[in-house]
């Protein structure tokens, strides 16, 4: 008995997902467990699976966002009468007739330009008006058949602006097979602007020029939308700061025998802890209400070539450095492969972004809404500091804090900084 294949429901924070791209055609045998189609949710992509076997007898919705649970095509055996199906998905969706598609009507397709010293398609009848309106007939484009010159051509074109052209312009323009209307000037046009045109056409035509316009992919829809919505919701301010990671960089080395831990890794670790003490930044504003927490969900910025995601670890304030790294590494494999689940993509409270590994020394991240601040990782460089009067060199890093500044003032930002550096420059206090 035929049914509808419909939207699954893929984590409990998702409600509406974009079938982006069909695995099987109308009419194809399907088994159960075949991969039907592909479903972008919340920047991820997911493979739908057959849920049992037939016939793909009819594609409902491509390349579209629905909710979850809306019909998006109809599975049956290969003879079966699925008009009352089609009726029903018709409604739902809001579509007329289903199986009615119209093909576009073929628009009028302009004439070709006439090149330089193509022999010229005009009636004697519109030739004798051009003679009479003193047009010259070789400027005007035509647009009757196969680019024939007509009698409302040459008068639209005596009506119209005409170009004082010099009869040395004139004569080479031919000669070279310029079309001397296309050159734009506001007064006479010279043997130099012919020349010119002349020129930088051929340039152009050497140089290939091209413009490639594409469609973008519901990932990068949805971080422009959530971009441009955080800059419109929250005034920012960024604070920088200069943190010595020697002492990180002795912990890292001391650990590497036993567990392989990255400097972001160390971040979370350390970051979560100091959020305890400043709620604000671990805050959400709703309304006229701001929400504080006793812990902490620490949000990763992964970048793929595709986009950015941001995976979160929960309760991240509560888990051992050794777990934090495995989670990390976990998550990131999965999301270049778009293997996150939604729910691994929501209930961030903080997040960390670090461009550190493309040498950036300083930028201005923007808040991962609704949060209201996150940290941007930057390179670490040697330099030269001044430490008991002695100029030493250190290996620095810069840390840049955008905040919102409707939550967190720059007193709690700056304090929240320096706590940060003291922790991170001394890790051992994690231990008191």
């Amino acid at each position: 008995m035929a049914e509808f294949i419909v939207m699954p429901k893929m984590g409990l924070t998702m409600t509406k997902g974009m079938l982006t791209n069909w695995r099987k055609k109308e009419g194809d045998l399907v088994n159960k467990g075949d991969i039907l189609f592909d479903v972008e949710t919340d920047k991820i992509t997911n493979k739908v699976e057959a849920q049992r076997s037939g016939v793909l007898r009819k594609i409902l919705v491509d390349k579209e966002t629905v909710n979850v649970f809306t019909p998006v095509g109809i599975i049956g055996t290969a003879d079966e009468d699925i008009s009352e199906l089609l009726k029903e998905a018709a409604k739902e969706l809001g579509k007329e007739d289903i199986q009615t598609v119209e093909a576009p009507k073929e628009a009028k397709k302009p004439a070709p330009a006439r090149q330089g010293g193509e022999r010229v398609k005009i009636s004697p009848r519109a030739k004798k008006i051009a003679k009479d309106l003193n047009v010259d007939y070789n400027l005007v484009t035509g647009t009757g058949p196969d680019g024939a010159i007509t009698e409302e051509d040459i008068r639209k074109f005596a009506e119209g602006p005409k170009a004082k052209v010099s009869p040395t312009a004139a004569v080479l323009a031919d000669q070279l097979g310029v079309d001397i209307h296309k050159i734009e000037k506001d007064n006479r046009i010279m043997k130099a602007d012919v020349i010119k045109y002349k020129i930088d056409e051929s340039l152009a035509k050497y140089a290939e020029p091209r413009e490639d316009r594409q469609p973008m992919s519901n990932m990068r829809k949805i971080i422009a939308e959530r971009m441009l919505h955080s800059v419109q919701t929250s005034p920012t301010v960024t604070y920088n700061i200069k943190v010595d990671t020697s002492a990180m960089k002795r912990l890292r080395d001391e650990l590497m025998d036993k567990l392989k831990v990255s400097y972001t890794d160390m971040l979370v670790k350390i970051v979560s802890h100091v959020l305890l003490d400043f709620p604000l930044l671990n805050s959400t504003l709703d309304g006229n209400e701001i929400i504080t927490r006793n812990y902490v969900n620490m949000g990763v910025a992964v970048a793929l070539p595709a986009g950015l995601v941001v995976p979160v670890i929960k309760f991240a304030n509560v888990k051992g450095l050794k777990e934090i790294s495995s989670e990390i590494k976990n998550l990131s494999e999965r999301a270049k492969t778009n293997d996150l689940l939604p729910d691994e993509l929501t209930g961030g409270t903080f997040t960390i972004s670090n461009l550190g590994m493309f040498g950036i020394e300083s930028f201005t991240p923007i808040i991962n809404q609704p949060e209201v601040a996150i940290l941007g990782v930057n390179a670490i460089n040697k330099e030269s500091v001044v430490v008991n009067d002695e100029l030493v060199i250190k290996p620095m890093m810069n840390l840049s804090l955008t905040a919102d500044h409707r939550v967190v003032d720059g007193a709690v930002a700056a304090e929240f900084l320096a706590k940060l550096k003291e922790y991170l420059e001394k890790p051992g206090l994690l231990l008191l």
